[in-house]
């Protein structure tokens, strides 16, 4: 798990879910867009929900893990559509190994077929 700052709160996310957020949101930057994003979350009282998030160029974003958190909230569905965005906007940028190093790599978690997209 991380928090995911973001204005002046944070959010807490999966790791994945955040490294696909912060390359979606570079990449809108890159392109000079914004967008609207839902992302699995972790409330302050444990339970999960949904966040909405307007990602655009002047979104400032950061990350720090949580030690010792909870299970993740991870959708497969909704990192695999932030990739596909991300890839439309940047096809050229780097695989996910090669970036974020803190967070662990996709075959750490069973999502295989991420890899392909």
């Amino acid at each position: 798990m991380r928090r995911l700052y973001f204005a002046s709160s944070y959010v807490m996310v999966a790791d994945l879910t955040c490294k696909a957020v912060l390359r979606y949101a570079r990449a809108l930057a890159n392109h000079g867009t914004a967008d609207i994003v839902t992302i699995p979350v972790i409330t302050e009282g444990g339970s999960q929900a949904l966040a909405h998030l307007l990602l655009g160029p002047n979104s400032q974003l950061f990350s720090t893990p949580i030690e010792e958190s909870q299970d993740e909230p991870v959708d497969t569905g909704v990192i695999a559509e932030l990739e596909r965005l991300t890839r439309e906007l940047q096809p050229s940028r780097p695989a996910w190994p090669q970036e974020m190093t803190d967070i662990p790599n996709l075959s750490d978690y069973d999502l295989d077929y991420l890899d392909t997209l």
